[in-house]
């Protein structure tokens, strides 16, 4: 069962009182700390309590320390370290890491709670997933075709994106995904808090971009082997292996043109241009193989889910999701789609015969000039677009005379029911289309941040369980970082003035 619960109020007066100790004893010791205990001190584990609590059995003994040892996850990441062992080994020796978490020396947590902690967090059958971890499984060579730059692996499946967007339009998602427990936990102590500041703004109308990037394995992809070949002189056999990581798979890397050994890391984020934040929304490791456009309609129709009170209003993505399914999604859903065309699949389309329209489906008209976008009638849901000489765009036209006498101009009028896909709310190459395609790039930036800054990657941490923790941990001191930019809370200034006031 769960066992005491040291509230973060009770917490956050344990820090003042043992931190403003060490800080008299040596201020540039405790210093060297600020970023870090200026997120603990805002970290409010509280809300997880109710959370967990279902989680835990009723009877046994208690578990003991909870949030501090939840805590210690995120001083862990914040340090930068990726060992577990020489986490708790460090600890020991350190007394002000120690009172950061909320514990003495003596009361630290040993190395199996911390995997402990982690496995609870992971909704999946615990013997099933020894049955599978320990058991023998194919062996799959490194594929030997390599890929175009920024060309994806196609689905392996042809319709499933059709099929996803069905289900998601019946409001099914995987509630049975193991990851579940992990993202509530993420959206309750990271992204929540931060929506309540203001971080994300408009809630109501937010403006999410998603996109994958490769996670590579901590495991090799050679596996161990059980079999005799090596005794009998074959050295290049096929026959099932254990491996470390037996989930990973090989996948793509459109960036740098290679095969990589590992998964994907699909995530919504939001951008705030006021503020020139990178927040990130919704997390999920994938296998390598899996196609962007796949993962997008699990993505929205989870996250949609997850924060009931928020409501999307528009959704940008790279060319991946550019299939009809997902524009169908999407206006369904009442979301703008903000994605460019992929270029092997243009051409399609069906319009009235009667209107021409240029690649990005904005109306030519008879002098074959570009028209004006003019607005977008909600009411008739309809796109108004008007004759580029009469708005100024042009200086003159030939087809003047012939086209309108009006000095208004020939209006044409586009329907995005004709082909949600060539006709988006929001034209193509429109100023407002380009301003939105520009923060698309946030989630680049909060993979890299996740990845690069807090060393996902370079932890080599093996299986999907693993990765999505770390995930979480490191999206919510993302999180954490934003929050003390904009509140400028600095922990330090705190504890000078309560050691003036004792003095």
């Amino acid at each position: 069962m769960l066992g005491h619960w040291r509230s973060h109020s009770e917490y956050q007066s344990y820090l003042v009182e043992n931190i403003a100790n060490f800080y008299k004893e040596d201020p540039n010791n405790v210093i060297q700390y600020q970023d870090a205990l200026s997120k603990l001190y805002i970290l409010d584990l509280d809300r997880l309590q109710p959370v967990l609590a279902e989680h835990y059995s009723n009877t046994g003994a208690p578990a003991r320390d909870q949030p501090e040892l939840i805590r210690s996850f995120f001083l862990m990441s914040e340090q930068r370290e990726h060992s577990i062992t020489n986490w708790v080994n460090t600890l020991a020796h350190n007394k002000i890491l120690c009172a950061m978490i909320g514990l003495s020396p003596s009361e630290i947590h040993n190395v199996s709670s911390y995997y402990d902690l982690i496995n609870r967090m992971w909704l999946a059958d615990p013997q099933l997933e020894h049955d599978y971890e320990h058991s023998l499984h194919s062996f799959r060579n490194k594929p030997k075709k390599k890929l175009g730059k920024n060309q994806k692996q196609p689905p392996r499946h042809p319709d499933i994106v059709n099929k996803l967007v069905r289900l998601a339009l019946e409001g099914k998602t995987f509630e049975s995904r193991p990851e579940l427990l992990m993202q509530h936990i993420f959206a309750k102590i990271g992204v929540e808090p931060a929506a309540k500041e203001g971080l994300f703004g408009d809630t109501e109308n937010l403006r999410i971009s998603g996109d994958g990037t490769c996670v590579n394995s901590g495991g090799s992809s050679y596996g161990n082997k059980v079999c005799d070949c090596v005794k009998n002189g074959n050295y290049n056999c096929d026959c099932p292996r254990k491996f470390s990581d037996p989930n990973a798979r090989w996948g793509w890397d459109s960036y740098h043109e290679q095969w990589y050994y590992g998964y994907t890391e699909y995530i919504l984020s939001v951008y705030n241009d006021e503020l020139k934040c990178d927040l990130p929304l919704y997390l999920r490791i994938v296998q390598a193989p899996r196609h962007d456009g796949v993962s997008a309609v699990v993505a929205l129709a989870e996250a949609r889910k997850l924060y009931p009170d928020f409501k999307f209003g528009s959704f940008c993505a790279d060319s991946a999701s550019d299939n009809y399914a997902t524009y169908e999604l999407l206006h369904e859903w009442g979301m703008n789609a903000f994605i460019p065309l992929n270029e092997k699949n243009k051409g399609h389309y069906t319009y009235p015969p009667h209107v021409t329209v240029n690649e990005n489906g904005v109306p030519i008209c008879m002098g074959g000039h570009t028209m004006v976008n003019w607005g977008f009638n909600h009411d008739r849901c309809r796109i108004k677009y008007r004759c580029p000489l009469a708005t100024g765009n042009i200086d003159s036209c030939s087809c003047k005379q012939d086209c309108s006498q009006s000095d208004y101009g020939r209006c044409i009028y586009i329907k995005p029911a004709w082909d949600l896909r060539l006709f988006t709310a929001v034209p193509r190459k429109s100023d407002e289309w380009v301003k939105q395609m520009k923060s698309r790039t946030t989630s680049e930036r909060v993979n890299k941040r996740i990845l690069n800054d807090y060393g996902l990657e370079a932890s080599h941490t093996r299986g999907k369980k693993r990765l999505s923790w770390w995930s979480l941990v490191h999206s919510v001191n993302v999180l954490l970082d934003a929050r003390l930019k904009v509140s400028g809370f600095n922990f330090i200034s705190l504890i000078e003035e309560t050691v003036c006031k004792a003095a």
